[in-house]
C-alpha cells in the first residue's frame, strides 16, 4: 500500500525558513508529478508548487522567490524550501503525487496526511 508521509513542519517566525520532506513508501513503480499544497483555516486547499519526473517545476505567484521544490527520484521523496516566511503562509502543508504501484499497475493520485506549519508575526 502506497503511503505519503510529510515531515517538517513547525512554528517559526516571519522571516524565517523550513524545509518540508515527503517520502513515497510501497511498492512503487513509478512516481509521476508531485506537488506541494495548502489549506489555511477557513480557506480551500490551494497549489503551492509542483515538479514533474524530469525536475521542471511550477509555483504559484504567492511561493515565487521564496519557495524552492525540489525531488530525489532515488528516494522517493520531495521537498519544499520555504524561506522569508509570512504570517500568511500559516497553513497545513500536504504532499501529493501521482503514483504507479505494483499492487495495481494503475496511475493514481496519493496525499500524505498534512504537516502544520506556522509562522508568527
Amino acid at each position: 500500500q502506497v503511503q505519503l508521509v510529510e515531515s517538517g513542519g513547525g512554528l517559526v517566525q516571519a522571516g524565517g525558513s523550513l524545509r518540508l520532506s515527503c517520502a513515497a513508501s510501497g511498492s512503487i513503480v513509478s512516481i509521476g508529478a508531485m506537488g506541494w499544497y495548502r489549506q489555511a483555516p477557513g480557506k480551500q486547499r490551494e497549489l503551492v508548487a509542483t515538479i514533474t519526473s524530469r525536475g521542471i517545476t511550477h509555483y504559484a505567484d504567492s511561493a515565487k522567490g521564496r519557495f524552492t521544490i525540489s525531488r530525489d527520484n532515488a528516494k522517493n521523496s520531495e521537498y519544499l524550501q520555504m524561506n522569508s516566511l509570512k504570517p500568511e503562509d500559516t497553513a497545513v502543508y500536504y504532499c501529493n503525487a501521482g503514483v504507479l504501484p505494483a499492487a495495481t499497475l494503475k496511475w493514481d493520485d496519493y496525499w500524505g496526511q498534512g504537516t502544520q506549519v506556522t509562522v508568527s508575526s
